[in-house]
């Protein structure tokens, strides 16, 4: 498991460990706020510079995702 905190996520970088859309390597662009809490976070594939919001806690799952680029 990833221990993170969503303050430090912002330009933080993950590796899927399953690739969606054929693409593995992925920076985080954004942290949404609902109120005072952080909610989601906006990746931004690499290579195609596609954008994914997803719960900034899937990051934490370390079966989808890892620290850095592997």
């Amino acid at each position: 498991m990833n221990r993170i905190h969503p303050r430090k996520l912002l330009d933080s970088k993950w590796s899927a460990r399953r690739p969606r859309d054929d693409e593995k390597h992925f920076v985080v662009k954004r942290i949404l706020y609902e109120g005072h809490r952080a909610d989601r976070v906006v990746l931004e594939a690499i290579h195609s510079g596609r954008t994914y919001e997803i719960p900034w806690r899937e990051l934490s799952g370390s079966d989808s995702w890892q620290m850095g680029w592997v």
